[in-house]
C-alpha cells in the first residue's frame, strides 16, 4: 500500500491557478488552460478531459465523478485510469467531479460504479498514455512502436533516454485525440493497480478529521433549517402557533413548506420550516411550534394489520410472472413443504442524516450535497426554483454512508427553496428522528414457498408468490403490483433445475414513500428462498449445502427461455454477465471448504447458511450462533465473494464485513412499523443498530476470477438473515420465519 498525494474538489475558476503555477499542462480533449474535470466536451473523444489531465509539475489529477461514501470508490476509479496510465500513485491527485448529464450516470447506487465504468475508465487512462508516448516519439523523431511508458515515464526501447510525464504534457496537448477503440489496453498480467489492495484516498483526512462531509459545510452569512415534516404521508398544515418559537434567540423567520400532490417522487414533503442564526436556536423553536395537521388517506395505515392483510394474500393465487411446465394441481400434504416469511418495513439509518447547503442568487444555484445522485439533485433543484439546470451546480461531499437513501434529493430542494425565499445560503439539517420518521423505506413484504416432494423428499416443483409495495408508486399514483424489475432482484431469477416453478405476485398498495435501500428486494427475497431452501434440507435429511447444489443442478448458463420471463439482470447484457450456475457451485464448495477448517458448532450452537446472486455478483453467508435462554449470540461469520475482477480486494472484504453488520442489523432488531398512519419509531434506543459486543468474528474470501467486474457494495446483504435464522435453528430447533428475531429473542 502506498500514500496519496490529496483529494481535491476543483472547479474552473480555479483551474487557471491550478495549472497557472506550473505554465501549463495535458487535458484531454482541450490544448488550453481552460480546462476542468467539470469543464465538458460535446463529441465523444473529447469526454476524455472529464477524467485525465496531466500537469508540468508532474503530477496527474484523475476525476472521479461518483460519490464517496466509505466504499472506495474515488480510490477504485482512480486506480483503474492510474493503471492504464502507468501512472505513479504517489504523484495522483483525485479530483471530485461535479454534477454534470455529460458523465453518463453518476448515480452511486445499485452496485455499478465499476461494472458499469471498467472498460471506460481503462480507455480514459490508455488514450492519455498512448498520447504521451506519441509525444515523446514526436520529440525523440523514432518511431512510435520504439517507446513505451512505464511508471510515469516514457522510455525509447533502443536507448536510455526517458522523459518524465510533466515533460511532455504540453506537447502531448497539442496531439489529435485518438479514438476510443483504437487504443491498446493492458493484459491483466501487467496490472499495478488493478487488483491490488490501495488503502482510501480519503483515510488520513477521515481519520484526522480534515474530511469534509455535509454537515462541515459552512459559508458566510448561512442559516440553518430545521423541518418539521408531517407525521403521515399526504398530511398538510391547517394551522401554527408559533409565538414561543418566535421568541428563542436566533430565529430569524418560520416558513410553511406546501405539502407535494401527487404522487411523491422526490418532491419535500412539506410541513414548517424553523430558519435560524445556528442549528440549536432552529431546533429548539421546532419543538415549541403548535401544529394541526390535516386528514390524509394513510391515517388508518396500521403496518400489523397490513402485514396481517399481505399474509392472507400470498396464500391466495396472484398474477403469474414466470412459469416452468405445468401448474401442478395436486399438493398431497405428506408430500407438500409450505412456509411463509415476512420482513417489515426497513429504513436506511445512516450514521449522517440527508444534510444540504443551498446559496441561491441571481444568477443560479450552487449546492453542497452528501448526495449519491448529484445530477438527479441538480435537475430536482432545477426544476423546484424554475431554472436551467446548468444554473445549478452540484459539489459532492464525503457522505456518512447513504445506503441509497442520499439518492433521493428532496432534502436538497427543500435547501434550495428556503435559499430562494430568504436570499440567504441555508443549510438544512435532518435529525436522526427525522431520519427514521420522514424516510423513503423499505417495504414490508410477505412471501410464500410451497414445494412438492418425490418419493426421495427431493423438491420437483415449486410455487412461490411475493407481495410487498412497490417503489414504483413513489413515482406514479395508483401502482398496486411490484414491478418486474423488483421481481427480478431474488425471487423470478433464482436459477433451479426443477421441471414445475410457477411464481406469482400480489396486490400490495403503498401508504409510504417507499424507496430502494442497500440490496433492495433481494433482502426480503433471499431471507424467503434462503431460509426455504434449509427447511427443505432439513426435510430431505441432507446439509443445506449439499440442498442447494441438488436444487441449482449441473453448472449451465440459465436463460430462462420459454418461461413467459424476461430477465432484466440488472441491465447488464447476459454474455456480460450471465446467471452462470457454475460460479454458484464454486462460490458453495469455497463455503464448505472454509467450514471444514471453521470451528465446529458446540452446545446450544449451530451453523447456519445461505447463498445469492444478486447485481450479478455470487454471494454465500455461513453464520455460528449460540443461544441459551432465549439470548441469541452470534459468533462468527464466513462470506464467500465471487465478484468477477476485483479492482481493489481490501475494500471488497471491508463492503462484505459491512453487509454483515448491515445485514446482521436488520435481521435482529431492524423493523419500522406504522400506527395511525405515523411511524413509531424515532432513533436509536427503537431502531437499534448492531453493537461491537454483538458483532461477530467475520471471515471473508473473495474468489479470483477473470469475469467482468460485478456489484460489491449490495450483494453481500443478501444472505445474512437466512443463514442467521437457519443456524438458529441448528441450534435450537426452532424456526423463525418472521423478522426481527428481538420479537422472540433477546439480542
Amino acid at each position: 500500500m502506498t500514500t496519496f498525494t490529496a483529494v481535491e474538489n476543483i472547479s474552473r475558476r480555479h483551474v487557471l491557478k491550478l495549472f497557472g503555477a506550473v505554465g501549463g499542462g495535458l487535458a484531454l480533449g482541450t490544448s488550453s488552460l481552460a480546462w476542468s474535470p467539470m469543464a465538458l466536451a460535446q463529441d465523444k473523444q473529447a469526454l476524455m478531459n472529464l477524467f485525465v489531465a496531466i500537469g508540468e509539475d508532474n503530477k496527474v489529477y484523475l476525476t472521479c465523478h461518483r460519490s464517496e461514501m466509505g466504499q472506495g470508490i474515488r480510490t477504485g476509479i482512480p486506480q483503474i485510469l492510474a493503471d492504464e496510465l502507468e501512472a505513479d500513485w504517489d504523484k495522483v491527485v483525485v479530483v471530485q467531479g461535479l454534477a454534470d448529464k455529460r458523465y453518463g450516470s453518476q448515480n452511486t447506487d445499485g452496485s455499478r460504479s465499476i461494472r458499469k465504468h471498467y472498460h471506460r475508465m481503462r480507455q480514459m487512462g490508455a488514450t492519455a498514455r498512448t498520447m504521451l508516448e506519441q509525444a515523446a516519439a514526436q520529440q525523440w523523431k523514432v518511431p512510435a512502436a520504439e517507446v513505451y511508458a512505464k511508471a510515469h515515464k516514457v522510455h525509447h526501447k533502443g536507448s536510455n533516454r526517458s522523459l518524465a510525464y510533466g515533460d511532455l504534457a504540453l506537447v502531448a496537448s497539442t496531439l489529435p485525440m485518438p479514438e476510443l477503440d483504437s487504443v491498446v489496453l493492458k493484459n491483466a498480467s501487467d496490472f499495478t493497480h488493478i487488483g491490488k489492495s490501495h488503502t482510501i484516498v480519503d483515510m488520513d483526512a477521515m481519520l484526522t478529521g480534515k474530511a469534509i462531509y455535509g454537515y462541515d459545510i459552512k459559508l458566510d452569512g448561512m442559516l440553518y433549517a430545521s423541518i418539521t415534516r408531517p407525521p403521515v404521508l399526504g398530511s398538510d398544515v391547517v394551522s401554527i402557533d408559533d409565538t414561543k418559537a418566535r421568541s428563542i434567540a436566533g430565529v430569524v423567520d418560520i416558513i410553511t413548506l406546501p405539502a407535494p400532490q401527487g404522487a411523491p417522487l422526490f418532491q419535500p414533503l412539506g410541513g414548517v420550516a424553523v430558519i435560524a442564526t445556528n442549528s440549536w436556536s432552529a431546533i429548539e423553536a421546532r419543538k415549541a411550534l403548535t401544529i394541526t395537521w390535516s386528514k390524509s388517506i394513510n391515517d388508518g395505515h396500521d403496518s400489523e394489520l397490513y402485514l396481517q392483510g399481505l399474509v392472507e394474500r400470498v396464500n391466495q393465487p396472484g398474477k403469474v410472472i414466470r412459469k416452468l411446465g405445468d401448474s401442478i394441481t395436486e399438493w398431497p400434504a405428506e408430500q407438500t413443504v409450505n412456509a411463509v416469511y415476512t420482513v417489515p418495513y426497513l429504513t436506511h439509518a445512516m450514521m449522517e442524516p440527508p444534510v444540504a447547503t443551498a446559496n441561491v442568487t441571481a444568477d443560479g444555484c450552487e449546492l453542497w450535497a452528501s448526495s449519491q445522485t448529484p445530477q438527479s439533485t441538480q435537475q430536482n433543484v432545477a426544476g423546484a426554483l424554475g431554472l436551467k439546470e446548468e444554473q445549478v451546480t452540484v459539489n459532492v461531499t464525503l457522505l456518512g454512508g447513504g445506503f441509497g437513501r442520499k439518492s433521493k434529493p428532496d432534502f436538497s430542494v427543500e435547501a434550495a427553496i428556503l435559499s430562494q425565499k430568504l436570499n440567504k445560503p441555508i443549510k438544512v439539517c435532518w435529525s436522526r428522528e427525522d431520519e427514521i420518521q420522514n424516510s423513503y423505506y423499505h417495504a414490508i413484504s410477505a412471501q410464500m414457498y410451497q414445494a412438492k416432494l418425490d418419493n426421495n423428499n427431493m423438491p420437483i416443483a415449486l410455487l412461490a408468490r411475493t407481495g410487498f409495495p412497490s417503489i414504483s408508486s413513489t413515482f406514479a399514483e395508483g401502482v398496486e403490483y411490484p414491478s418486474a424489475g423488483e421481481l427480478d432482484l431474488g425471487f423470478s431469477d433464482v436459477p433451479l433445475a426443477l421441471g414445475h416453478v410457477q411464481l406469482e405476485a400480489v396486490k400490495a398498495e403503498a401508504h409510504t414513500r417507499i424507496g430502494w435501500m442497500r440490496s433492495v428486494c433481494n433482502i426480503q427475497h433471499a431471507f424467503g428462498m434462503g431460509s426455504f431452501v434449509d427447511e427443505l434440507a432439513v426435510k430431505g435429511n441432507k446439509p443445506c449445502i449439499q440442498m442447494w447444489r441438488d436444487l441449482l443442478g449441473k453448472p449451465r448458463i440459465e436463460t430462462f427461455e420459454n418461461q413467459a420471463f424476461k430477465y432484466g439482470n440488472y441491465g447488464e447484457e447476459s454474455a456480460d454477465h450471465p446467471v452462470d450456475v457454475g460460479r454458484y457451485l464454486k462460490v458453495l464448495d469455497t463455503l464448505e471448504t472454509a467450514l471444514a477448517n471453521a470451528p465446529k458448532a458446540a452446545k446450544n450452537q449451530g451453523w447456519g447458511m445461505a447463498i445469492h446472486r444478486s447485481f450479478v455478483s455470487y454471494v454465500a453467508v455461513a453464520t455460528l450462533v449460540e443461544v441459551v435462554d432465549k439470548q441469541l449470540k452470534v459468533i462468527k461469520s464466513i462470506a464467500v465473494m465471487d465478484a468477477g475482477t476485483v479492482i481493489n480486494p481490501d475494500r471488497v472484504k471491508s463492503q462484505l464485513e459491512g453487509a454483515i453488520i448491515f445485514g446482521l442489523s436488520l435481521a435482529m432488531m431492524g423493523e419500522i412499523s406504522f400506527k395511525e398512519g405515523k411511524v413509531e419509531q424515532s432513533n436509536f434506543h427503537d431502531y437499534p443498530l448492531l453493537r461491537m459486543p454483538q458483532s461477530p468474528d467475520i471471515e471473508t474470501y473473495v474468489i479470483e476470477s477473470t469475469a467482468k467486474p460485478a456489484g460489491v457494495g449490495e450483494p453481500g446483504v443478501p444472505p445474512v438473515a437466512p443463514s442467521l435464522t437457519n443456524a438458529i435453528f441448528a441450534a435450537t430447533g426452532a424456526r423463525y420465519r418472521d423478522l426481527p428475531l428481538n420479537k422472540y429473542l433477546s439480542v
